[in-house]
């Protein structure tokens, strides 16, 4: 039994980056362990609610309420949004989130850190405490055997063809180019050594870097760092509430829907997303579901084969589909592959892209870019997705496979095993000191 212990786990962004630590820290604390998610002040009463403590650290972006259109439309670009994303939002409050991690962390026995939260590692590295850095996607290892696919460059998946020598050339040109030199310098300001460039190899612990993603969906590669742990994915879902009356009286009331969604963030910039899906399924004469996500994005009038609510738990709705329609946020898209339904991702920005061509690798989905969905490309794409049976019988195996999997747990598990190799080493130092 480990003894219990204080354990804060770092995170910025969507549901999809919060959700997976939520999960973690739940299982953390069936434990007999206090866990504390550090974050944007957005998610206070989210994650309190929960049960589990919370830290509010910088940057304070906007919820995506509260976000105004503009600010959303830069954030989501596929060219320009991640960029705009770390060099004007994240990297210029480094300062403000190391002093507000740091204050967070005090007396803490492990740190976890999230790979778009610079703070974490420069905390990890200037208190010497225990700490396991994360990632949520392949995307982020950057490997030079499994190219990642960028939102800007989706050509660049073609050009895998020439090599891992090749990739890792490319790779080291984007390093060279993207320097953030406002963590660079707070580094030196701490006296923390060159730990690598904060945003590729400097982002991972030395000690144990959490993959929150099954192996399934990205194996294992030959460059990942050799301390790294695929955990299976993280989710939390299962915690939220309830499906609605309304929505389960129409699933049960006629054939599997086709499910729309757009997450928690690509909703608040859906523009004509859902209106064209209406007519994709009119066209296919099949029955929908669309997750608007916002009275801004509801139809005015659907047909007695449609509904549109706000809301709905994936883990209880996908499963009940015949197909899953969705953005490609990594949460979105693992409950997708354990809800065991064919895919059709149209990826808009960030990781979207690459987790799409996963999941198509998988056998189990489809891929259509958010420029070119309309109403006759999406009905096209889902024809193909529904006629074939080798997507439904993929999926379904995915399925099966990921439900044996228990990502919290098994992150827990490492969480406790370096807290008590920690605990064993201070033992063992202590005691050759006194003798």
């Amino acid at each position: 039994m480990n003894r219990p212990g204080k354990i804060v786990l770092s995170t910025f962004g969507s549901f999809g980056d919060i959700h997976p630590y939520m999960a973690i820290a739940l299982e953390l604390t069936s434990r007999g362990h206090e866990a504390t998610i550090a974050t944007m002040e957005f998610y206070r009463e989210k994650i309190l609610d929960a049960g589990l403590g919370f830290a509010s650290v910088r940057p304070n972006v906007p919820g995506p309420k509260e976000q105004n259109a503009e600010l959303v439309e830069r954030i989501m670009d596929p060219r320009s949004g991640p960029k705009f994303l770390m060099e004007d939002l994240i990297f210029p409050a480094v300062r403000d989130g190391y002093e507000d991690l740091l204050q967070a962390s005090s007396g803490a026995d492990l740190l976890v850190t999230h790979p778009a939260a610079p703070a974490g590692p420069l905390v990890g590295y200037k208190t010497e405490m225990p700490w396991i850095s994360t990632v949520l996607a392949p995307m982020s290892f950057f490997s030079h055997y499994d190219p990642p696919v960028p939102p800007f460059w989706p050509w660049l998946n073609e050009l895998r063809v020439l090599g891992p020598g090749f990739m890792k050339f490319f790779h080291g040109v984007m390093k060279s180019v993207f320097k953030p030199e406002q963590v660079t310098t707070l580094r030196d300001e701490l006296s923390v050594a060159d730990y690598g460039n904060p945003v590729f190899e400097g982002q991972h612990s030395p000690t144990l870097v959490l993959a929150l993603f099954s192996e399934l969906f990205g194996p294992r590669q030959p460059d990942w760092p050799k301390q790294a742990r695929a955990t299976g994915f993280c989710f939390y879902d299962e915690n939220q509430e309830p499906m609605s009356r309304e929505l389960s009286d129409f699933l049960d009331n006629g054939p599997p829907p086709i499910i729309f969604t757009l997450g928690s963030s690509a909703i608040w910039v859906a523009r004509d997303f859902f209106a064209e899906s209406i007519k994709a399924t009119q066209t296919l004469n099949r029955r929908a579901v669309l997750l608007v996500g916002d009275e801004r994005n509801r139809p005015e009038s659907l047909s007695k084969d449609m509904i549109a609510v706000d809301y709905a738990p994936y883990h209880s709705l996908f499963s009940r589909s015949c197909a899953v329609v969705h953005h490609g946020g990594v949460g979105t898209t693992s409950h997708g592959l354990r809800g065991g339904a064919p895919t059709l991702i149209v990826p808009f920005a960030f990781d979207q892209p690459d987790n799409a061509e996963h999941a198509r690798r998988l056998g189990t989905s489809r891929t259509l870019y958010r420029k070119n969905y309309n109403a006759r490309s999406a009905a096209r794409e889902l024809q193909a997705l529904l006629a074939d049976p080798s997507y439904a019988q993929r999926a379904s195996y995915v399925s099966e496979r990921l439900k044996q999997e228990n990502g919290p747990r098994c992150a827990a598990d490492l969480i406790e095993q370096t807290m008590s190799d920690r605990l064993k080493a201070v033992e063992e130092s202590a005691y050759a000191f006194g003798n």
